[in-house]
């Protein structure tokens, strides 16, 4: 989920789409859209950041100043060198970006560049005064599922005394292996929860993508409820598409935010749907609201 020379997670698809990012501005968005905007966040019962880079076609401080003015707390996944702009909003970095996804801590062949990374990000992020980092199991490559959990165990289990004294949060990311990470091997929350388990760190949990595990097991909400104690972020988009969360997809987004919101969780949810429409701030806006139940 990183996109920058921070983020070796660059070859990403859906990281491709910063590219052009830098000195763009929204393909349909009048000059004066942002100023008319004054809608957003008003219940506030869960924290919401957004995913720059579903939004390659606005540029970062008008993205920023939007966020800020719909009562978003932060980015995820903007790297260090993006902080101090944050900051200038008054937003955080409410996922911090670290190694790739197909290479990962299911090998220990990884296990030297991936703990590297992740100690340093682990370091950065405390001292910034931010509360997540970002980690990937890697791809099967034809390696047992149970071989793999206990590899990535071990790893985690070298960075997570850091991460405590720290008081930041490791979160593996559940992603599917379906359509969009073919043979990704975090690709189920029940793997995801006994990896975390057999950790048995506070700070090292998952990063439950709703789209991503609607798309490989479904039951979202059930899921949630069962396996909350092990979740210490979400992220949004529709399914089918990952685009609006709106009628033409089949997730009940206000009944599962109120899921979450029982689960007495107090991180964040983080908006990765790519927006369809041309108005994307407009897009983010209503989503906002759309989770933003009373």
């Amino acid at each position: 989920m990183d996109h920058t020379k921070q983020n070796p997670q660059a070859d990403l698809t859906r990281r491709d789409l910063l590219a052009g990012m830098a000195g763009a501005t929204v393909l349909g968005m009048s000059g004066t859209s942002l100023a008319q905007d004054k809608a957003g966040v008003k219940n506030g019962k869960i924290k919401q950041s957004v995913c720059q880079w579903c939004y390659g076609k606005v540029d970062f401080e008008t993205l920023a100043a939007h966020a800020a003015k719909i009562g978003l707390k932060g980015f995820d996944l903007a790297g260090p060198d993006q902080w101090a702009a944050l900051k200038k909003h008054g937003l955080i970095c409410t996922m911090t970006p670290t190694h790739g996804i197909t290479k990962g801590l299911n090998r220990k062949q990884n296990h030297e560049e991936c703990l590297s990374i992740i100690r340093k990000r682990i370091e950065e992020t405390a001292q910034a005064g931010f509360p997540n980092v970002i980690c990937f199991s890697g791809n099967r490559e034809g390696m047992d599922d149970a071989e793999g959990m206990n590899t990535c165990v071990e790893a985690l289990k070298q960075v997570a005394k850091l991460a405590e004294e720290k008081k930041v949060t490791i979160c593996m990311e559940l992603l599917n292996s379906k359509v969009n990470h073919k043979d990704y091997m975090c690709d189920r929350t029940a793997w995801g929860a006994e990896m975390c388990k057999k950790v048995g760190s506070p700070r090292v949990k998952l990063l439950y993508d709703i789209y991503h595990m609607q798309v490989q097991e479904g039951d979202v909400i059930a899921t949630i409820r069962k396996y909350s104690e092990y979740i210490g972020h979400y992220h949004t988009a529709g399914v089918p598409g990952r685009n609006e969360m709106d009628l033409t997809q089949e997730l009940n987004y206000p009944a599962i935010v109120k899921a979450i919101i029982d689960t007495r969780f107090d991180g964040y949810m983080g908006q990765e749907f790519i927006p369809k429409k041309p108005d994307a701030l407009k897009s983010l806006t209503e989503m906002v609201e759309l989770c933003d139940v009373a």
